[in-house]
């Protein structure tokens, strides 16, 4: 081992070859044209900043223990990815994103809801991009968005479960990016072994100070995703649940 002191999506489906030509310049932050989505006051964003200081210092407390073939799914850079992960373990996301993929920039879509907002404000102070959109309202100019992230160059983050859940559940609009643009998926798992946890829809983790989080990488060719939209949402969700230890979660009646 080595150790190291870092949303939901709707229902469309059409494939086209990712480019082999890679333009590594960072574009413009994609926007949805959605009127009704929440925003955070400036000086709200800036007390939010002042307040998120502790957290970021807490974050970098982490100790992450890493096997070298999970390093090396981590941090590749020849292709812009996916990056996936369940909502409870988004805490480590920006933590991960600084230790392992510097360098590069993200994108993640995240709802049009107040809590979006306050996610977007999130990412922001983490030099991390949003694409505001949801399944039911403004997905499809989301999606496309997402698209476009991918063929310029830049990574896109997921969360399969989000925003409201149910929890671990792969939503078959988790897909489409990878769909269409072939673009590989980097399935994450983070093992919060000293963590407490919330009484949200997901119990959300918040790792301990100074405790020990182990990282798990699977790689999913963009090919695997293609064909039936339902089996391989089941494959993903699976291979999710593999690396993601909870001892909350009750097991799956298909495999018993």
């Amino acid at each position: 081992m080595q150790r190291f002191a870092w949303r939901s999506a709707g229902n469309w489906a059409k494939n086209s070859a990712l480019s082999p030509q890679i333009d590594r310049s960072v574009p413009p932050e994609p926007r949805v044209e959605n009127p009704e989505a929440h925003t955070v006051a400036a000086w709200r964003r800036f007390i939010f900043l002042v307040l998120l200081l502790p957290a970021r210092l807490w974050a970098r407390t982490l100790r992450f223990e890493v096997a070298p073939e999970d390093l090396a799914r981590a941090t590749m850079k020849e292709r812009p990815i996916a990056i996936v992960l369940w909502h409870n373990r988004l805490f480590l996301s920006t933590e991960f994103y600084r230790r392992f993929r510097k360098g590069r920039m993200a994108y993640a879509l995240i709802s049009s809801s107040r809590d979006g907002a306050w996610l977007t404000a999130f990412f922001r102070v983490a030099n991390m991009r949003a694409v505001r959109g949801s399944s039911s309202r403004h997905g499809r100019e989301a999606a496309q968005a997402l698209v476009e992230v991918i063929r310029s160059g830049n990574d896109i983050g997921i969360t399969p479960d989000g925003p409201r859940g149910p929890c671990y559940e792969v939503k078959p609009g988790t897909l489409i990016v990878a769909r269409r643009t072939g673009a590989p998926m980097l399935l994450l798992g983070f093992d919060c072994r000293s963590a407490w946890r919330l009484k949200s829809w997901d119990r959300f983790f918040l790792p301990r100070p100074f405790s020990t989080i182990r990282l798990r990488c699977d790689l999913v060719d963009g090919t695997e995703l293609q064909g039936d939209r339902d089996a391989a949402a089941a494959m993903l969700r699976s291979r999710l649940v593999a690396i993601n230890p909870d001892p909350l979660l009750k097991p799956d009646p298909g495999n018993s």
